[in-house]
């Protein structure tokens, strides 16, 4: 096996900084989601994509979309349920599937912790950056997200269809 080209300078400062950046946002994030509504991060994650989404989605395309294990969101599913803020059913057209369905409850607590998430975002990321500098961030970030999504971790990858 032949040794992998070393990263350039330029490629390590970058790689640290988006570490870095990732890290002190998710910290701050998770202190104010805890703070605001009790949530962790995957939890706030959940209702938004299903607020985002008409408030009903398939167990494994939250996770595939989430990038969170199955496993992990099946647990993290669990915990909002018993707080009455979704709800799980067997899916409609399969009844194999698991769909989530945001319930009243989960809108309210998301609406609670939702001021606080923008306000933080707000002041921690975005007013640093200028339009033009969120349209190359956009830019940048898509590229490399399509690119690692075509070969995504195995928790996220989606699932293969199941033969009949």
């Amino acid at each position: 096996m032949t040794e992998p080209t070393p990263l350039a300078p330029a490629q390590l400062a970058a790689y640290f900084a988006l570490t870095e950046v990732a890290s002190l946002l998710q910290h701050a994030v998770e202190q104010q989601l805890r703070t605001d509504g009790g949530l962790t991060t995957p939890q706030f994650q959940i209702l938004a994509r299903l607020n985002a989404t008409g408030g009903r989605l398939r167990m494994t395309d939250l996770a595939d979309g989430l990038v969170y294990s199955r496993s992990g969101l099946t647990y993290q599913a669990a915990q909002l349920e018993k707080r009455g803020l979704v709800s799980r059913t067997p899916g409609a057209d399969d009844e194999r599937s698991v769909e989530v369905t945001l319930t009243p409850a989960g809108r309210d607590v998301l609406g609670q912790v939702m001021p606080g998430h923008v306000e933080l975002v707000q002041r921690l990321m975005m007013t640093s950056l200028s339009d033009t500098d969120i349209a190359a961030l956009n830019d940048v970030l898509g590229r490399v997200r399509d690119h690692m999504r075509t070969a995504p971790p195995r928790s996220a990858a989606p699932r293969a269809a199941k033969r009949a």
